[in-house]
C-alpha cells in the first residue's frame, strides 16, 4: 500500500523573520511513518519544520506553510491508499505578511488573520472508493464530542482523539481511535512508536 502521512507544525509568516506556529514536535507522525515503512509499505511523509531525522525507507517532502502542505498532500493523495493527517496545520494565516522586517513602534500591533484551507475536509471531498482517510483531534476539553463531529463533517474513516495534555510535544501518547461506525479503541498511555503500531494494526 501507499501510505501518506503528514507530521509537525506549519509556519505562517508575519514578516521575513517572524511567524505564527504551534508546539507540535512531529513525533507522532514520524512514528507512524516509521512503523508503516517497517511493514514494507510505500511511505510518503509530508513534514512541517521539525528537528527529527527521516525514518528509513521513507520519502520525505518538507513544507513550511499550511498552503504548502495542502499543495503537497493534494499532489500525493490521488495515488495513495491511506492518508494519515497527523500534522498540526494552522487554522489561520496572516492576511498580509510584511515583505520587510516589522519595526518596534509605539502602541499596539494588530494582525489580521484569514482562514487557511482545511486539508482534511478537502481530501474528504476527493476521497475515492478504497481510500482510507485518518484524522487527528487534539482538544483541551469535550474530546469525544469534537472528535466525532470532525469525523462526520470531514468524511473520515478514523479519527485519533487525544487531549493536548496527553501527547502534544511529548514522547508518549494516549489516544482514543474512533471509527466511522462509532466503535472506539483506547490506545496507551505508551511511547508513540507503540501507539503507531497499534494504530496501524487497527486502521490497516
Amino acid at each position: 500500500m501507499k501510505i501518506l502521512v503528514s507530521a509537525g507544525p506549519t509556519r505562517e509568516k508575519i514578516d521575513p523573520v517572524r511567524f505564527l506556529s504551534n508546539a507540535s514536535s512531529g513525533k507522532m507522525g514520524y512514528a507512524i511513518a516509521a512503523e508503516a515503512a517497517r511493514r514494507n509499505h510505500e511511505v510518503v511523509l509530508i513534514s512541517g519544520p521539525v528537528a527529527l531525522p527521516t525514518p528509513e525507507k521513507v520519502r520525505r517532502i518538507d513544507v513550511g506553510s499550511a498552503a504548502e502542505m495542502f499543495a503537497a498532500v493534494a499532489a500525493e493523495f490521488p495515488s495513495c491508499d491511506c492518508l494519515i493527517m497527523a500534522a498540526a496545520v494552522a487554522d489561520y494565516r496572516v492576511a498580509m505578511p510584511s515583505a520587510e522586517k516589522l519595526k518596534k513602534l509605539p502602541g499596539e500591533l494588530v494582525l489580521k488573520l484569514e482562514r487557511t484551507t482545511d486539508i482534511l475536509f478537502e481530501m474528504g471531498k476527493r476521497k475515492k472508493a478504497g481510500q482510507t482517510l485518518v484524522g487527528f483531534a487534539a482538544e483541551s476539553a469535550d474530546l469525544l464530542h469534537y472528535a466525532q463531529e470532525k469525523l462526520a463533517r470531514k468524511n473520515l474513516d478514523w479519527i485519533a482523539a487525544n487531549l493536548l495534555s496527553d501527547g502534544f510535544g511529548t514522547d508518549d501518547n494516549r489516544i482514543v481511535l474512533i471509527s466511522r461506525d462509532g466503535s472506539q479503541v483506547k490506545l496507551g498511555p505508551a511511547p508513540k512508536a507503540e501507539i503507531a503500531r497499534q494504530m496501524l494494526d487497527a486502521i490497516l
